[in-house]
């Protein structure tokens, strides 16, 4: 079975970076897409960014282009999620999950099988 593990939080200024790397471990027995979300304290856990097996397809919530890229090492089986110019409300817990079933990347948690313990993110003023 899979096991999940993102590293990388912090605290940072506003305006700095930050960047979250996530590995898997284990055996999984498929291609898998990869995936980063976030919840915000009283929040939902909402969708930041994708990436397909193969690297070639990546995918973003709508307000965070521009600010965050997502890459991946096939080699180390990592993804890492590159976040720039960060705000306050960038503040949240950052979790990373695969989706071993992906025909396309998506956007919902319940799109996702294994998930992470998730690494905080704090963006002060």
């Amino acid at each position: 079975q899979g096991q999940v593990v993102e590293s990388g939080g912090g605290l940072v200024q506003a305006g700095g970076s930050l960047r979250l790397s996530c590995t898997i471990s284990g055996h999984i027995f498929s291609t898998y897409a990869m995936g980063w979300f976030r919840q915000a304290p009283g929040k939902e856990r909402e969708f930041v960014a994708a990436i397909g097996w193969y690297g070639g397809d990546t995918r973003f919530a709508d307000s965070l282009k521009g600010r965050f890229t997502i890459s991946k090492d096939s080699v180390k089986n990592a993804v890492y999620l590159q976040m720039n110019n960060l705000k306050p409300e960038d503040t949240a817990i950052y979790y990373c999950a695969i989706d071993t079933h992906w025909v396309d990347l998506g956007i919902s948690v319940g799109d996702y099988d294994y998930w992470g313990q998730g690494t905080q993110v704090t963006v002060s003023s």
